[in-house]
């Protein structure tokens, strides 16, 4: 497959960005497939090549790439009327209402314009409302670039995950095992009246997906409100895709105290929302004292993008077609990863999969869950299934990059850039599209 463009595209903007990218997971060996337009389940890149499209901009594509008319009209029509004004649109509050009515935790909103903006926002609002520093993070987990989630290592010793965090920063910061009730148990035991909130995403989707074990939220729910601590759902990659317009939480049935929204709020645009119950939300400005303010904030096209696609996600089946072809994926992948691969996991839920190249022992095959992982405790592999993010960062991350990803771009499938990060089906892609990847990933393992 030709891909010499993409190449001399490539070689270009290594002289004027920094890695040749804009975001650092964009950067793939050797070099990036520079997309030239997407059309419904598929991206073409520059050199015309079409590919079969899982990363889907990183979640927020649920509809896919050809974005229904009432949508595409509700976007021309805003943009039409003017960019932005810096002042208050109807079309936000309709959002917020939208949102408000759906997810169960919600009662009012504070829309930013990224899913980093949205958990910085969060932690902020989680220090000033209890009047505590420390925030309990998860190892692996993912929150956005800022300073007090770029934070590694473990209760004893926090530390910067980058340059340029203060060690400061980390020292109000704990990172803990996900999934681990002990772990976490003792953190409160040491620290609960310090600990202002407990930031966790439902599912560890930057972690390729690993779900949570039975009992694990109910017990941080438990020990919030033992403590006065804040349980902050992050919901940027979960929002309105896993548990359909209920999101995670609804799922799971465990309601936090704060919710934090990006991808699809904003249909495809910019934008993230902090939500919650009105009396913690309120402490936000104006009406509080914890600043928070954004001159695009509330951006009236990501607004209508946003409302419109959730909107036509409402009034149509898209969640019954996303999720039954993510479970055939997932179905599929693991039948394969029996069959070929063994030692290899199947991750993911409702319309998120992914295959972790595990180091499991293949000369002694387990029946594994029907359609990957379920952190089911009578499952043969029950005690192999990665479990935290260090789980996933153990596999075999160099092959998957090196080997596996860049062999199924010349299959035509488009994949997430790295073994770490979640993959998702749109409601535009078909069950022949499934059928077509499973059938690239069979190719590979033979």
């Amino acid at each position: 497959m030709n891909r010499s463009t993409s190449r001399d595209l490539y070689d270009r903007a290594l002289d004027v960005l920094p890695g040749g990218v804009n975001s650092s997971v964009r950067a793939t060996q050797p070099y990036p497939a520079f997309v030239e337009r997407g059309d419904g389940a598929h991206v073409i890149d520059a050199d015309g090549n079409r590919y079969i499209d899982y990363v889907m901009g990183y979640g927020p594509l649920l509809l896919g790439h050809d974005l229904p008319e009432s949508v595409r009209a509700a976007i021309q029509s805003t943009l039409s009327e003017g960019p932005m004004y810096g002042a208050p649109t109807e079309i936000e509050v309709e959002l917020a209402e939208f949102v408000a009515r759906h997810v169960p935790s919600v009662e009012m909103c504070r829309f930013v314009n990224s899913g980093t903006e949205a958990t910085v926002s969060a932690v902020r609002l989680a220090r000033g409302y209890t009047g505590r520093e420390k925030i309990v993070v998860m190892q692996g987990g993912y929150h956005g670039a800022h300073e007090s989630t770029l934070v590694e290592g473990d209760a004893e010793n926090p530390r910067p995950s980058s340059p340029g965090v203060p060690g400061s920063f980390a020292e109000h910061t704990i990172p803990v095992p996900f999934n681990d009730t002990e772990a976490i148990e003792a953190v409160f035991e040491a620290h609960g009246d310090e600990i202002a909130g407990v930031l966790t995403e439902p599912l560890l989707g930057n972690t390729a997906g690993v779900l949570p074990v039975e009992g694990y939220h109910e017990r941080l729910r438990e020990l919030c409100d033992e403590s006065g601590a804040l349980l902050i759902f992050d919901e940027v990659m979960t929002g309105f895709r896993v548990g359909g317009l209920q999101c995670a939480q609804g799922k799971l049935g465990v309601t936090p105290d704060l919710t934090t929204f990006a991808k699809i709020v904003g249909g495809g645009f910019p934008a993230g929302a902090i939500g919650g119950p009105a009396e913690i939300v309120e402490s936000f400005t104006p009406s509080g004292d914890v600043f928070q303010s954004g001159t695009f904030s509330g951006h009236p096209v990501a607004m209508a993008a946003g409302l419109e696609t959730l909107r036509y996600a409402a009034e149509n089946d898209v969640y019954d077609h996303v999720n039954r072809l993510g479970e055939k994926l997932r179905k599929g992948l693991t039948e394969i990863a029996e069959d070929r691969a063994p030692g290899y996991t199947v991750l993911g839920t409702d319309s998120m999969f992914k295959l972790v190249f595990t180091r499991g022992d293949a000369a002694t095959p387990a029946a594994a869950c029907e359609a990957g992982c379920r952190q089911d405790p009578d499952c043969d592999r029950f005690g192999r299934c990665p479990k935290t993010g260090g789980d996933v960062e153990r596999s075999e991350t160099e092959r998957w990059d090196r080997l596996f990803r860049p062999a199924m771009l010349d299959e035509g499938i488009f994949l997430t850039a790295n073994q770490l990060e979640s993959q998702f089906v749109s409601d535009a892609h078909t069950d022949e599209d499934v059928e077509e990847t499973l059938e690239a990933y069979k190719t590979y393992f033979e």
